[in-house]
């Protein structure tokens, strides 16, 4: 699938939310350099058992489209016990203007 033209830059901020176990980092990188989106920063951290990560990475090289990507992490999201959810950085830009 030909990605299109994502208007206001290529960046996307992935969430993932979940009970902690191995492999959870190990499987998201794994989609986005299946679909070649470089990670340019993440943040993890676990709460009394609770996994929790936020992503920034770049689409702009990549082979997919934003809602391809959505079904891919939350198809592994739901297969891992996780919600995993991928968003346009623009949605945090906008979200206070309303």
């Amino acid at each position: 699938m030909q990605r299109p033209e994502t208007p206001g830059g290529s960046r996307i901020i992935v969430s993932v939310l979940g009970h902690d176990k191995v492999g959870i980092i190990a499987a998201v990188a794994n989609i986005l350099s299946e679909s070649n989106i470089n990670i340019l920063d993440i943040s993890q951290t676990i709460m009394q058992g609770f996994f929790s990560m936020i992503l920034i990475a770049d689409m702009e090289n990549s082979k997919i489209d934003l809602a391809t990507l959505k079904e891919l992490l939350a198809n592994k999201g739901e297969e891992l016990g996780l919600r995993i959810d991928a968003q346009h950085e623009d949605i945090f830009r906008y979200m206070h203007r309303i």
